[in-house]
């Protein structure tokens, strides 16, 4: 049997590996990007190097809102991906490529030239994401409601868009899919927005806006209360974190001044979740003992900082709010709960209940502290009282989807799903497509 590489091509992070293994090989941003002090484009895992510094790097991503639009791009970053990180032969192999929903025919058609004419890949197999978390869910519970009821609602929280998608018997209803046109890209968007409003201009920091959101961001659970707290001077304002930018010099990424600032508001909060989130965070600084700014820190080297860190305080969940209230913001569209709501409303009434009490949350933006909370308070005043209301988040919401085509890959059944080169080349993309059931 051949190998299967099962490639789950997000616009914002690729996962990349092998059929059959449980996590993949590579995950890595899916863009490229050019240090100021450099002539050379750095691609994908080159971007993560402890060493580099992406202070206003110029970034080209093959995606733009949620659509591929730079093929060739996407080929150049999937060439080194496949060579230098996977280390396969594609002529000798099949491809379980992921794509997002409803994606456009003349996309469809250039992605599969890329698959078998630039790279020549044996076969194909293109999925959707909400078909294989669902399937990941239903074979680690094989007693649990998903597998028996092979009904779930799975909402993907991805890099450009927010899905909702009622996935019935491992198929994706479609006519039923209702999407936010928020993701992570634009909550990045308005931190930057934020901050270089009220404090300094980093409207070009792309990757450290990333690395900001995703360390200090959180989901209020009371939103005005929150926001009295945050007006509050000095300590007595419980969010108030400092960020300290890189300098280029004694350190070349972003850090936190003070690692215990994040995690005092956490006994606003409910005293479980302190715990957890306080375990995770001693876990973190555990494994980042030894970095740059640790060393610093425990040196005790002075380092002037005045200008060169902004505070953060309502910011923290502000951007995340953005998901739940977009109305606030002046987008004309509905929150998250209602979109949920919405999607499984155009379902048949007997599918109800079940969705309900089978919503799975995955993508990175589901990782924010509070988030599944927060969904359910907003979601259970929309939700008929006779209904069960169960959101589960994924142990790994980034990994899920690439789980699923991992299992999906390694069963017996397989080969005979995908499209060979051969019929590619006889039949043309359109055709061979329509396989696939989208």
């Amino acid at each position: 049997m051949s190998n299967v590489v099962v490639l789950d091509n997000g616009a914002g992070v690729i996962k990349a590996g092998i059929g059959g293994e449980r996590d993949p090989t590579a995950i890595v941003p899916n863009s490229m990007g050019r240090p100021l002090s450099s002539k050379k484009w750095l691609m994908a895992d080159q971007l993560l190097s402890p060493d580099v510094d992406l202070t206003s790097a110029t970034a080209r991503r093959p995606f733009d809102r949620g659509y591929l639009i730079n093929p060739d791009l996407q080929s150049s970053i999937w060439s080194h991906i496949f060579s230098n990180l996977l280390k396969i032969t594609p002529s000798h192999s099949s491809l379980l490529l992921t794509e997002p929903l409803f994606n456009l025919p003349s996309i469809q058609r250039s992605i599969d030239e890329i698959v078998f004419e630039d790279f020549n890949f044996k076969a194909l197999y293109v999925s959707d994401s909400p078909s294989l978390v669902h399937l990941y869910e239903a074979s680690r519970r094989p007693y649990g409601l998903v597998s028996k009821a092979q009904c779930s609602l799975v909402v993907d929280c991805g890099f450009s868009f927010t899905h909702a998608s009622p996935v019935f018997q491992n198929f994706t209803l479609n006519y039923a899919v209702k999407r936010l046109d928020l993701g992570g890209k634009a909550l990045s968007n308005y931190l930057k927005e934020l901050v270089s409003y009220r404090s300094v201009n980093l409207m070009d920091e792309s990757f450290l806006m990333d690395h900001v959101k995703e360390e200090l961001c959180f989901v209020s659970l009371d939103l005005p209360r929150d926001l009295q707290i945050a007006r509050k001077p000095g300590k007595d304002n419980l969010f108030r974190c400092t960020y300290v930018l890189p300098d280029g010099v004694t350190h070349t990424k972003g850090f936190l001044k003070d690692p215990e600032e994040p995690k005092r508001y956490l006994p606003l909060y409910d005293e479980a979740l302190q715990q957890v989130e306080e375990e995770q965070i001693d876990m973190d600084q555990l494994e980042n003992t030894d970095n740059s700014e640790d060393r610093n820190r425990r040196n005790g080297s002075k380092i002037d900082l005045t200008k060169n860190e902004f505070g953060l305080t309502n910011e923290r969940f502000l951007v995340p709010e953005m998901m739940f209230r977009p109305a606030d913001l002046g987008l004309n569209q509905a929150g998250l709960a209602e979109c949920i709501h919405r999607a499984i409303s155009s379902c048949h009434s007997h599918l109800h209940p079940v969705l309900y009490e089978s919503i799975i949350l995955t993508g990175g933006s589901t990782l924010f502290p509070h988030f599944a909370k927060r969904l359910e308070m907003d979601l259970r005043p929309l939700v008929p009282d006779k209904y069960r209301l169960k959101i589960t988040t994924q142990e790994d919401p980034i990994l899920g989807v690439w789980r699923g085509g991992s299992l999906l890959a390694s069963s017996p059944d397989f080969d005979a799903m995908c499209i060979t080169k051969a019929e590619y080349e006889e039949l043309g993309s359109a055709r061979c497509r329509k396989r696939f059931f989208h």
